[in-house]
């Protein structure tokens, strides 16, 4: 039964918490984060992250387009409060999804984000899901693999044969059912924002083909991480601007490749590399040149969501 967004609307500008929900289970998987006081058969909790590369992070758009960052190497390493986050669990057209939303200072935006092959559950998308909420945004990250994502205790040898079982006509569907529902709560809650739409790696190929589909003009923008197997067939359909992040040394997401996308969309498209990285370092930094790299293309995504999704649909 799928959760409700009638009483958003209201939260956002009272502050209280969202989703006073009719039928729909709270629980908080294991993770790195304390739950506080719940109520009503609901879990709030509040999120903590000790910075990997706790600078001063800046991203601002340029006249020109171009987005720089600058970076404050003098401020000291100090634990990030985020805003508090409510976290559901719902199901909508037999997906399972998790929808997280801001407590305090809720934009009132929805965001759809499309895991990597390890799934929604996965704690790296989880985590990932949970600084996009504590920025204010609403977020529904679905299981795109209805239960059977990749493990990494499988063999890599069976992997293409996993993926073959993924059909791509039936994630469409689950897609499209998705963004219906997130366009119908929202319009319940009266909220008129468009959303935005965001992946990892074989989610963030999937960014492409969603914005394609998009023919009632539901989304305002997409974000694609190092995204796989992008459909480069149907990106000219795509209406609106995307980012791409990526790294000059993954083997997985070709910059040559996404810059040929971005030509195709184009839009106000920007494909932004970052030297030296590989596959998933945002979302899965290894090194400390990750981790800084990654906070810098956090403040990158979050400065396009701004300007794409706020400041534009005023």
């Amino acid at each position: 039964m799928a959760a409700s967004l009638a009483s958003l609307s209201s939260s956002i500008k009272t502050g209280a918490r969202p989703l006073s929900n009719r039928n729909t289970s709270y629980r908080l998987p294991p993770s790195s984060l304390s739950p506080l006081a719940s109520s009503s058969g609901k879990l709030v909790t509040s999120c903590f992250r000790r910075g990997r590369s706790m600078k001063n992070i800046s991203a601002l758009e340029t006249s020109d387009g171009a987005v720089n960052v600058e970076v404050d190497d003098d401020q000291e390493e100090e634990e990030e409060a985020c805003e508090l986050v409510n976290r559901a669990e719902v199901s909508i057209d037999g997906v399972e999804a998790h929808l997280l939303t801001a407590v305090k200072n809720n934009n009132g935006t929805g965001l759809l984000l499309l895991s990597d092959v390890f799934g929604f559950q996965d704690s790296s998308t989880s985590d990932f899901a949970y600084r996009v909420a504590c920025n204010g945004y609403n977020v529904l990250v679905p299981d795109l693999f209805r239960g059977d994502p990749w493990s990494k205790n499988r063999p890599e040898s069976e992997y293409e044969e996993w993926r073959r079982t993924q059909d791509p006509d039936r994630i469409r569907q689950d897609t499209t059912a998705l963004t219906k529902w997130m366009v119908d709560e929202f319009a319940a809650a009266g909220i008129s924002k468009k959303l935005g739409v965001m992946g990892f790696c074989f989610g963030g190929g999937r960014v492409v083909d969603v914005l394609a589909a998009d023919e009632n003009g539901y989304f305002s923008t997409g974000v694609s991480f190092y995204g796989t197997r992008i459909d480069s067939a149907v990106a000219g359909d795509v209406k609106v601007p995307v980012l791409f992040i990526a790294g000059d040394r993954d083997p997985l997401c070709q910059v040559e490749g996404l810059k040929e996308i971005e030509e195709k969309i184009g839009q106000g498209s920007k494909v932004v590399v970052f030297d030296g990285r590989g596959h998933g370092f945002v979302h899965r930094p290894e090194t400390p040149e990750d981790d800084r790299d990654a906070e810098e293309a956090f403040a990158i995504m979050r400065n396009w969501l701004h300007h794409h999704l706020l400041l534009e649909n005023k």
